[in-house]
């Protein structure tokens, strides 16, 4: 925004982030897998443990973490909050574009820490939804909203 800081630009976006974490309950995983020592198991064996709803999506996999696992977005039998991604830059473009077909939109497109996407973020932000890139969901929340009590 003109005449903003750097600092006061932080600041707001960390301020909707934990305001969408607040308001959210649940979280669909693409790229989900419950395979040991990757950042996928960890986060999202953490967001089960907060208890937030979380649906695996991957195209192969049948179940992970003892869930039904979605081959897509549009699978999904519900709406849901949060769409987090665990997927590389190249395919969030297409994963927007999955999100803008859905008949309803989630609150915010997160792309997992070392992920970014300008071509996401432009297709997202006029919908009203907030994109968040590069940053590890799991280290938000405990920064934003466990570590705040």
């Amino acid at each position: 925004m003109p005449g903003q800081s750097l600092m006061e630009a932080r600041m707001l976006s960390f301020t909707a982030i934990r305001d969408v974490l607040q308001r959210s309950r649940s979280i669909a995983i693409v790229g989900a897998k419950d395979k040991a020592g990757q950042p996928v198991d960890k986060v999202g064996r953490y967001l089960l443990d907060k208890g937030y709803t979380i649906f695996p999506v991957h195209p192969v996999r049948k179940t992970v973490w003892g869930l039904t696992a979605y081959p897509d977005l549009a699978s999904l039998p519900q709406p849901v909050d949060i769409i987090d991604l665990f997927r590389a830059p190249q395919y969030c473009p297409a994963h927007a574009q999955e999100v803008l077909a859905l008949p309803w939109k989630p609150l915010c497109f997160w792309m997992q820490e070392g992920i970014r996407s300008a071509e996401a973020r432009a297709l997202l932000e006029p919908e009203q939804i907030l994109v968040v890139e590069d940053l590890c969901l799991m280290v938000e929340h405990a920064r934003l909203l466990t570590l705040q009590k």
